[in-house]
């Protein structure tokens, strides 16, 4: 599924138009965005948690020079599913 049918489902399921399922969807998105990017946690019961972790810096090779190389460390997104979801699927 990819975003233009994911707003259409939104739109047939909340009875919304296509337009304001768009706008509540890219808000849904942005909000969570920001808040990741603020260090914050985003917990929705029964479906998971976005979060973001920390990953060290590392050493790794270039694998054409078999160089060695530093890779920095960075901070990435990380989403934990809820047990309801992980239940959901596993049916």
């Amino acid at each position: 599924m990819n975003k233009t049918e994911l707003i259409a489902e939104i739109a047939c399921k909340a009875g919304l138009s296509k337009k304001d399922a768009e706008k509540a969807l890219n808000a849904t998105v942005d909000t969570v965005s920001a808040a990741l990017a603020a260090g914050d946690k985003v917990q929705l019961v029964g479906f998971g948690t976005f979060e973001t972790r920390q990953r060290e810096a590392r050493m790794g090779r270039n694998p054409k020079t078999k160089e060695a190389i530093e890779i920095p460390a960075s901070r990435l997104p990380a989403f934990k599913a809820g047990k309801a979801l992980k239940d959901k699927v596993a049916k």
